[in-house]
Parts: structure tokens; C-alpha cells; sequence
């Protein structure tokens, strides 16, 4: 089984994935990056900017990649904040049952959450992530999407005062025993 991470951008699912492969040796795949490789290593600006911000395309193409990175084991999955979206025929966003269920196929799923103005600070300043939205603030959108998150998880953990290594200790304290007993 794996270990998938999901939350919002600024989070730290990225560094509480590196923290529980060092704990574990599990290898971490993360699928922004394997989006990016995917597409010959252009950023996710990049590919949005070269597709005129069609979030449809990019939404499909992390499908791809999920369901990819949902066939292998032992794994720990570091999924983009937006693992939970897909769009409507409207272009609004919606949960995403296809994904989510690739995770979970072969994956024991962890929400971390924080506060979302919080987390919205933390991540302005990275050219790196593309802007979620024109018209919603960064927070509006962290808060519509977080019955998504807790929708998606099998177990949610609040990132506001803990640190990573001791996050890491717990998830891999508390897997079910068809988890833990892999490692």
C-alpha cells in the first residue's frame, strides 16, 4: 500500500514526505513533478501558460500521472493541493471521484490542513504555483476545497503546531496494519 498526502498548497506535504521516507525508505513520487517530467520538464506556469490557463487540461493531465503513480506500492505519493479538483462543464470546480479513487485503490490517504490565510501567506511568493483563480483569493478557495480533502482522507492531521518529523512519526505510527506491516 501506499501513502498518499493531500491538503493545500504551503501545507508541507512535501516535507512531511520526505521526513516519513527517511523514516520508512520508502521512495516519495510527487505528481507535480512527474507532471512537469511528463511534459518535457516545463513548470506548471508554464504548461498552464502555454495552454491559456486551461485548468481542464491540467486537471486531465494530473489524472494521467495518478493514475500512474496509483499502480505501483509501497510508494509515498506527495499529490498537488488540486488532487481533489476536477471541472465541471462549466468550468467550476468539483470533487474529483476519478482520482481520488486511483489513490485509494492502492493508497492510505493523509489530509494535512493549516490555516488557510496562513498557508495562502506562505505560498505568495512562489513563481511556482500558478494562481489558482482571477476572481477567488487564494483562502476562498483552500476553504471551499477542504470538504474535499476531508472527503478524500482516511485519517486528517492540523499541521498548525506540529512539526514534520513528529507528523511523519505519527502517520506512520497509526497506518492500519496492512500498512505498517510492510515496513
Amino acid at each position: 500500500m501506499n501513502i498518499v498526502l493531500i491538503g493545500p498548497r504551503g501545507v508541507g506535504k512535501s516535507s512531511v514526505c520526505r521526513a516519513l521516507s527517511r523514516l520508512s525508505r520508502r521512495p516519495v513520487l510527487s505528481t507535480d513533478l512527474l507532471i512537469c517530467y511528463e511534459n518535457q520538464g516545463r513548470s506548471i506556469p508554464e504548461i498552464l501558460r502555454e495552454s491559456h490557463g486551461d485548468w481542464r487540461r491540467f486537471r486531465d493531465l494530473e489524472f494521467v500521472v495518478v493514475e500512474k503513480v496509483s499502480c505501483l506500492d509501497e510508494m509515498i505519493i506527495d499529490a498537488g493541493g488540486g488532487v481533489v479538483v476536477d471541472l465541471d462543464a462549466d468550468g467550476n470546480e468539483i470533487y474529483s471521484e476519478r482520482k481520488i479513487n486511483a489513490l485509494k485503490r492502492r493508497g492510505h490517504v493523509v489530509h494535512l490542513t493549516g490555516d488557510p490565510v496562513r498557508l495562502a501567506a506562505r505560498t505568495a511568493w512562489d513563481s511556482n504555483r500558478p494562481a489558482l483563480s482571477g476572481v477567488h483569493s487564494e483562502e476562498a478557495i483552500m476553504r471551499r476545497r477542504e470538504p474535499w480533502y476531508r472527503r478524500a482522507a482516511d485519517v486528517t492531521l492540523d499541521t498548525t503546531h506540529a512539526r514534520r518529523l513528529e507528523l511523519a512519526q505519527y502517520i506512520l505510527n497509526h497506518l492500519p496494519a496492512s500498512l505498517s506491516s510492510s515496513l
